[in-house]
């Protein structure tokens, strides 16, 4: 007999032992539920308030695009959070940061860093601040031009349905597609705007381009002495105060949340997803599933991660969609009508901006 053959034989129950029966399982479920019931509420990680009835109905009649699209449709005045991570931007040419070959972490070896991350740290910039001036030459929005999935949320916008959007980007596309200040909060800051860090004096995107395309380190003209550093949130840094303002006054008004092109794993962005209404609907548009509800969270019962799993008790809100964003946003529009609207759109706002730089040189 053949040692797989042994293998087998060793693993095949006892044929007198009896199994346990269904109405021992369920006993035991019932048993973990209380469990998981009695350590949530002592460690006050539910809402008694709101968590037993609405996390457990189910919001959109279909867990799919469709379903979403329906939701929408039947929301006239419905309140829409989008928020956006680096995979809105590849197709214009911007590399993300994570992927295994193309990424940007993936390609900093040139840079001599002690470790990929150490250029957007704080503490590497005032040590050592041209690495990161090096690869902002690379990352200025300069010849690039919005894709697709920004005029997406630029329509969405038009019609009256963005209450807000959240960006992790600093490639300040959302501005040149459109998007007006007050719509939109760059939760890692932007290029858009920078400050010396000795004494604060603000300046310009032209002027900051200038220096950086020169290759020069920008110096501060008001007290010849600080770099002046884009607002550009590093490591070691807060986030915007506008950020914090907004995300304890928006995600409570949401209605429905569109997450697209995140890896979801920088906070605090990537908990925001939990801050929307447990009955509000969240759709994901990225090449992978990300962000979902860990095996802990699960047990004790806790509203964090996006839940797919159709199955859960929690179910019934969260649709992912898998591709990349602007294949995504373009679907979405169409089924909601505005497919032509979206590819005019975009069509007359590239012809725009290449006549403009066109001018430029």
């Amino acid at each position: 007999m053949s040692e797989r053959d042994d293998t087998e034989k060793e693993e095949k129950p006892n044929e007198e032992t009896p199994n346990i029966s269904s109405e021992q399982e369920e006993v035991e479920d019932c048993d973990m539920e209380k469990i998981r019931k009695y350590l949530a509420q002592k460690l006050r990680l539910l809402d008694s308030s709101d968590c037993d009835e609405q996390s457990h109905q189910k919001v959109l009649r279909e867990l799919s695009v469709d379903g979403i699209v329906n939701y929408i449709k039947e929301n006239e005045n419905c309140k829409i959070i989008t928020m956006a991570g680096a995979g809105i931007s590849t197709s214009a040419g911007i590399p993300d940061f994570r992927s295994p070959s193309s990424g940007l972490y993936h390609n900093l070896a040139k840079y001599n860093l002690p470790h990929p991350q150490a250029i957007f740290e704080l503490d590497y910039f005032m040590e050592n601040p041209e690495p990161f001036f090096m690869l902002a030459k690379e990352l200025l929005p300069e010849g690039f031009k919005p894709t697709p999935s920004h005029y997406f949320i630029r329509l969405l916008w038009r019609k009256g349905l963005l209450l807000r959007h959240y960006t992790q980007n600093i490639d300040t596309l959302e501005r040149m597609a459109g998007l007006p200040p007050d719509i939109l909060v760059e939760a890692h800051g932007t290029f858009h705007t920078g400050r010396c860090l000795k004494c604060r004096a603000p300046y310009t995107l032209p002027w900051m381009k200038e220096k950086i395309i020169e290759g020069v380190i920008p110096k501060c003209e008001e007290c010849n002495e600080g770099v002046v550093k884009p607002d550009v949130v590093l490591f070691g840094e807060m986030l915007p105060e506008r950020f914090h303002y907004l995300t304890d006054r928006d995600f409570a008004q949401a209605d429905l949340l569109i997450i697209m092109g995140s890896s979801l794993v920088v906070q605090p962005f990537a908990s925001l997803v939990d801050r929307v209404r447990p009955n509000c609907p969240r759709l994901l548009i990225n090449k992978e599933k990300v962000g979902m509800q860990d095996r802990l969270s699960r047990f004790l019962g806790l509203r964090q991660g996006l839940i797919f799993d159709t199955r859960s008790s929690h179910g019934g809100r969260d649709v992912a969609w898998l591709g990349d964003c602007d294949t995504g946003c373009q679907l979405l529009a169409d089924k909601l009508g505005w497919g032509d609207e979206l590819k005019d759109l975009v069509k007359k706002e590239h012809e725009r901006l290449d006549a403009e730089n066109t001018k430029k040189n």
